[in-house]
C-alpha cells in the first residue's frame, strides 16, 4: 500500500493554515479544554474512514478500532478470530463479540460456503458504508463517485441480529466442565455439517451443555443427543436451533443415592506370638484365645 489509494480523488493544494477554517479555530478558542487538530494531508498510505463509523454512538471503541483496520487490509488478508488474536493483544472473546458487533450494524457480512473440495469456509466482506450492496470493483479501477444524497433522505438502518434463545443453567461451572462443553460443540461437526457453531455461538451454548453433563450423561451420549434425528430441511440458525434443543429435551435429574457407609476394616494375618496360630485381631502379638487367658480373673468383694 505504497500508492495513493486509487479511491480517492486527487485533491488541491492545502490553503494557508490561518485562513483555514476561521470558525473552527474560533470555536477551540471558546472551548479551551477541547481537543484542537494539528493535521497533515496524506498524499501515500492512507484509508479514507466516514465519521459515521469512527463516531458511532453505539459500537465499543474496540469494535470501531478492529472495523478501521480491517478496512485498511488489502484483499485477501485473513481477518478471522484466530488471525486477529495473532495480530493484537486482546483475546479471541473480546475480538469475536467485536466482529459480532460490527455484523451487527452492517460493517461486516459474513457468510458459510462450501468450497468444491467439501471444506466450509467463512467469506467476510467488509462495508465503508452499511446498507450499500455494490459491485466490488477491480483492483486498479478506481469506483465512480456515489452520487450524493438529499440531505433530508433518511439513512436506512442496519439489521440487528436476533438474540439466541436462552440455555439451561447448570449448578456448578469449572474451567475443567466448560472445556468438555466446548469440545462437544466443536465436535457436533463431524456428526452433520450442517451444524458448524462460531466461536461467539459456542460460548453462548457451552452453559446449556454443562448442564447436561451434570446429569450423569458422557460427552458422547450429549452430542448423540443433539446431533441425532436432525431436520432434513437447511438449518438456518444452527446455534438457534442447538439452544432450543438443550432446553426441551434437558434430562431430569439422577435420583439421589446415599454415600456407602465405609468398608469394615480388615487387620491382616499373623501368628500369635503365644500359640502360633494365624489369626486376624486388632492386638499385633496375641490371638483373641490367649489374649483372654492372659487377663487375670475378675476379684470379687
Amino acid at each position: 500500500m505504497d500508492t495513493q489509494n486509487t479511491s480517492v480523488r486527487p485533491h488541491a493544494q492545502s490553503r494557508i493554515g490561518g485562513k483555514n477554517h476561521s470558525s473552527r479555530h474560533t470555536r477551540a478558542k471558546s472551548h479551551p479544554g477541547g481537543v484542537t487538530h494539528d493535521n497533515t494531508r496524506h498524499t501515500t498510505r492512507f484509508t479514507v474512514i466516514g465519521n459515521h463509523l469512527t463516531q458511532h454512538p453505539d459500537l465499543s471503541l474496540l469494535a470501531i478500532g478492529l472495523a478501521c483496520h480491517i478496512q485498511s487490509l488489502p484483499t485477501g488478508t485473513p481477518v478471522g478470530i484466530k488471525s486477529l488474536t495473532a495480530r493484537f493483544p486482546e483475546g479471541p472473546t473480546r475480538i469475536a463479540t467485536a466482529l459480532n458487533e460490527l455484523e451487527t450494524h452492517g460493517y461486516l457480512r459474513r457468510t458459510r460456503e462450501r468450497t468444491p473440495t467439501g471444506r466450509i469456509v467463512t467469506r467476510t466482506v467488509s462495508c465503508n458504508q452499511p446498507g450499500r450492496r455494490d459491485a466490488p470493483s477491480e483492483p486498479n479501477e478506481a469506483p465512480a463517485p456515489p452520487a450524493r444524497r438529499a440531505a433530508t433522505a433518511p439513512q436506512r438502518e442496519p439489521a440487528r441480529r436476533r438474540a439466541l434463545p436462552a440455555v439451561p443453567k447448570p449448578a456448578y461451572t469449572s474451567p475443567d466442565l466448560l472445556q468438555a462443553a466446548t469440545d462437544v460443540l466443536s465436535g457436533l461437526r463431524r456428526e452433520d455439517p450442517r451444524l458448524l457453531l462460531s466461536a461467539t455461538d459456542a460460548e453462548h451454548l457451552a452453559p446449556g451443555v454443562v448442564a447436561w453433563l451434570e446429569r450423569d450423561l458422557t460427552p458422547t451420549a450429549v452430542r448423540k443427543a443433539l446431533a441425532g434425528d436432525l431436520p432434513l430441511e437447511p438449518l438456518i440458525r444452527p446455534a438457534a436451533f442447538l439452544a432450543h434443543r438443550l432446553t426441551a429435551k434437558l434430562p431430569p435429574l439422577p435420583p439421589y443415592r446415599a454415600p456407602e457407609p465405609p468398608a469394615p476394616a480388615r487387620h491382616p494375618l499373623r501368628n500369635c506370638d503365644t500359640c502360633d496360630h494365624a489369626y486376624r485381631g486388632p492386638d499385633p502379638h496375641h490371638c483373641q484365645g490367649c489374649l483372654t487367658l492372659r487377663q487375670p480373673p475378675p476379684t470379687t468383694a
